[in-house]
């Protein structure tokens, strides 16, 4: 288990899954899920990646 610290007050968080502290009730500020790690990418890439997957549908309505 790994050991979070809280942003706020300071305290350990041992629970894997928590996303808000035991003592404060704060958020842990934790990125997690699909929508938590796109976060991370810059959003030219994200509009990138949209536009070439609607591009590649699009091409495969086409030919089937």
């Amino acid at each position: 288990m790994a050991e979070i610290i809280c942003p706020h007050c300071g305290n350990p968080i041992y629970d894997d899954e928590a996303l808000l502290c035991l003592y404060c009730g704060r958020s842990l500020r934790r990125k997690i899920g699909i929508m938590g790690k796109i976060k991370n990418f810059s959003p030219q890439l994200i509009l990138t990646l949209l536009i070439a997957v609607v591009l590649l549908s699009f091409v495969l309505l086409m030919v089937f």
